[in-house]
């Protein structure tokens, strides 16, 4: 099986596609624009939401409410919302399953940012928030300049869950009429062909791993050295390798007054 699967994903024809279906290119450009509509969606929705609820520390129970939200049954939401929005779309437009498979994917991405956010800005040291205060900055200069910075790991991290959890699951996509690396799971069940089914499978976890891995890039570069711990570490291998020398040259002292 594993063998097959590997010539799957070695055919040309399965890459470029051919008359009558589309290729692995296709299909994948189709679920990354699904995932990143959604995404942004739900950041620019999720992001100064979870910032303002920390802020303030009030309304922490839309977090809660929007945590409930992920027990929704994805695939029954996405036929509900089909039913209900697209007969209002008519003609050779895909409007009618593209709305709510996107609706479908940003509810699912709000919470993780959301939550990552609010704790976030939750967590940042009140110390560090009444010096800021301290110095003459108002509500909002704190927010962006102290607490925004402070919480970037979690608000980061919550958008690469996220970001996961959308590459999953816009594979249902292609349980209505659209495409996405999804198609080839489907129509590999429906046609019991099962590496162009695993095939699609491997390439959906591929797909997470990379953008998961370009995520942590980013955090990286994003997040100050400060803030992650990376300039301490730096400066504890520092003084462990400077106490390491002054230990040596003392042995070697001692080996000399020895002799």
């Amino acid at each position: 099986m594993i063998g097959n699967v590997i010539t799957w994903l070695n055919d040309p024809s399965h890459w470029r596609g051919t008359g009558t279906t589309d290729g692995i290119v296709t299909q994948l450009e189709r679920h990354i624009s699904y995932v990143g509509i959604a995404l942004l969606i739900a950041m620019l929705i999720a992001v100064p939401l979870g910032l303002l609820i920390g802020h303030t520390g009030r309304g922490g129970s839309a977090v809660s409410v929007a945590n409930a939200i992920r027990s929704i049954p994805s695939i029954g939401l996405l036929i509900l919302l089909v039913v209900i929005i697209s007969p209002h779309f008519h003609g050779r437009t895909q409007a009618g399953f593209i709305i709510p498979t996107e609706i479908v994917l940003m509810l699912l991405a709000v919470p993780p940012i959301l939550a990552g956010t609010y704790a976030g800005v939750e967590n940042v040291d009140p110390a560090v928030r009444d010096a800021a205060y301290g110095m003459g900055m108002k509500g909002g200069q704190v927010l962006l300049q102290v607490e925004l910075p402070n919480s970037l790991p979690l608000v980061i991290s919550g958008v690469r869950s996220a970001a996961l959890q959308l590459i999953a699951t816009a594979t249902i996509a292609s349980f209505v009429p659209l495409g996405g690396l999804g198609r080839f799971i489907y129509d590999g069940l429906a046609q019991r062909d099962f590496p162009q089914m695993i095939g699609g499978g491997v390439l959906v976890a591929l797909l997470a791993l990379l953008v998961d891995l370009l995520l942590a890039a980013i955090q990286r570069i994003l997040v100050s050295p400060g803030v992650s711990g990376r300039f301490s570490k730096r400066a504890d291998r520092r003084r462990g390798a400077a106490g390491e020398a002054d230990s040596r040259v003392a042995a070697l002292d001692e080996a000399e007054v020895a002799a």
